[in-house]
């Protein structure tokens, strides 16, 4: 990840539990020349009881009651993401995918995978990491809700399990759907990539993509959007989402800033010269 962003499609459950929009939504990543496309990884009876109740703004976009009845609608089993993994790579997009359970993490070396996103409210889950360390592939640590101790933390019970700090990827985020600008705290890249000596990105959550266009400026190398077909979905992610045409105008700008960053030697350029 040294010289390029990498971007990732976040499909997350924004294929409200259906196969068939999973595709589209694979299809839209792949047409926007997103980098991955990535997937949530789960089952609910393995991370949330029955009773525990929904979050605000998933209340406000959903019809559900309880987190269990929520994760149920949007489950996806191994056996689907095995089919879209194939489709993937039809569609010649990188497939992806968070872990949140260890029942999943056995069945991780049964997908084709190089990058595995660890999200942020399993940051603190040490046992998890321990396990994930042990397939010795590439991490994506998203920081949301964290501080710094609890960051320093999992990255030694991830270098504890012999997996070397090179491997590791860490991601900025705020947890709120959508977060604000005045919450977004852009320069935590900088702190974060000078504190822990690995590569930096965004986990971006806020509306429009001004944001991850400003954190490519400071330094990330990786960008996290999430994708939907339509904002006026029901489900508790795709209004922080992006729609199509403005995720494939994201990719560009992308490209455009890492084209203009240059490097640091100011010198007369060549298109100057004339004038």
């Amino acid at each position: 990840m040294k010289n390029k962003v990498f971007i990732i499609a976040e499909a997350g459950v924004n294929h409200n539990g259906k196969i068939s929009l999973a595709k589209k939504l694979i299809e839209k990543a792949s047409d926007a020349k997103a980098d991955f496309i990535k997937f949530q990884f789960f089952n609910p009876d393995n991370i949330t009881t029955k009773w525990l109740k929904t979050a605000n703004y998933q209340k406000k976009n959903t019809n559900a009651k309880t987190q269990y009845e929520l994760l149920k609608k949007l489950y996806l089993p191994y056996k689907k993401l095995k089919l879209l993994e194939k489709f993937s790579k039809k569609r010649k997009i990188k497939f992806m995918l968070s872990i949140f359970d260890h029942e999943n993490v056995k069945k991780i070396n049964l997908f084709n995978i190089k990058y595995i996103k660890i999200p942020s409210g399993e940051i603190n889950n040490h046992l998890l990491l321990k396990k994930i360390a042990k397939l010795k592939k590439k991490i994506i640590l998203s920081t949301g809700g964290s501080e710094l101790k609890e960051i320093r933390e999992a990255l030694i019970t991830l270098k504890k399990n012999k997996l070397h700090i090179s491997k590791i990827s860490l991601l900025h985020c705020v947890s709120n759907y959508p977060s604000s600008f005045k919450s977004t705290n852009l320069k935590s890249i900088i702190s974060l990539k000078n504190k822990f000596k690995c590569d930096v990105g965004l986990s971006d959550h806020s509306l429009g993509y001004s944001i991850p266009l400003a954190a490519v400026s400071l330094g990330a190398k990786i960008i996290e959007k999430h994708l939907t077909l339509s904002k006026k979905m029901k489900g508790p992610d795709h209004k922080a989402s992006l729609e199509p045409k403005e995720f494939k105008k994201m990719v560009e700008e992308i490209k455009n800033i890492e084209i203009a960053l240059g490097n640091k030697n100011k010198k007369i350029q060549k298109e100057e010269k004339e004038n």
